[in-house]
């Protein structure tokens, strides 16, 4: 049973909300990247930046606090992965600095959510 006791629970975190908007925020810049890109960097973008949401989605449904630091750790790999491949696009001319600006600032929202609500489960493991 996930976090008290309700089965959906992580859809309540704001992390995750957050997590859901960056997913959409990457997927319509990906509509415009260059079609050569799109078994490329699109799809890998596509794969991490969906990572993020789903490994909170995951973590928080774990019964143990050692699984649910697990995968939120997962999920913050992911989103630097995100990261990564946002530079890239910006090197390729694939977004613009204001594009990856927005980006960056809902990135470091979730980045400090995560960190948050991990060492809210550490304390209560500790």
């Amino acid at each position: 049973m996930a976090e008290n006791g309700e089965i959906f629970y992580f859809r309540k975190l704001e992390v995750y909300k957050a997590a859901r908007k960056l997913t959409n925020y990457v997927y319509d810049l990906l509509e415009k990247y260059p079609q050569n890109e799109m078994y490329a960097l699109c799809n890998q973008m596509r794969r991490a930046v969906v990572s993020v949401a789903s490994n909170i989605a995951e973590g928080m449904s774990r019964n143990s606090d050692k699984e649910k630091l697990h995968f939120l750790g997962i999920s913050y790999g992911s989103l630097m992965e995100v990261v990564c491949q946002m530079d890239i696009s910006l090197d390729r001319h694939y977004i613009s600095e204001e594009q990856l600006h927005s980006f960056e600032t809902q990135a470091i929202s979730i980045q400090k959510m995560l960190f948050g609500l991990s060492r809210k489960i550490s304390e209560r493991t500790n």
